[in-house]
């Protein structure tokens, strides 16, 4: 099943993302085809305040422990994140 993570950061964090940037990058690599979409959401100015991650787990409870490996979320940068099942409908690249 997919799950979204809508992530949204704590205000004022911005630097806490930038200086996580590379290693969330690396992380959201590591999870090779269970992940299908991911990036930040902005503010007006093009900041980044949050992250949509879209990956593949089992279960709510698989999902929740990918999020907690984020290394943003171990550098505390979330004010909340919530884990939503998802469907894919329209342009899912692996529906045939």
């Amino acid at each position: 099943m997919l799950y979204a993570l809508i992530c949204t950061d704590k205000p004022g964090a911005l630097q806490v993302r930038l200086d996580n940037r590379p290693a969330h990058i690396e992380f959201l690599k590591s999870l090779g085809n269970g992940l299908k979409a991911a990036g930040p959401f902005l503010d007006d100015d093009g900041n980044m305040t949050g992250s949509l991650v879209v990956i593949e787990a089992s279960n709510r409870d698989e999902a929740l422990a990918i999020s907690q490996e984020d290394p943003y979320a171990k550098a505390d940068l979330f004010e909340s994140v919530e884990i939503r099942p998802w469907n894919w409908v329209v342009k899912n690249p692996e529906a045939a």
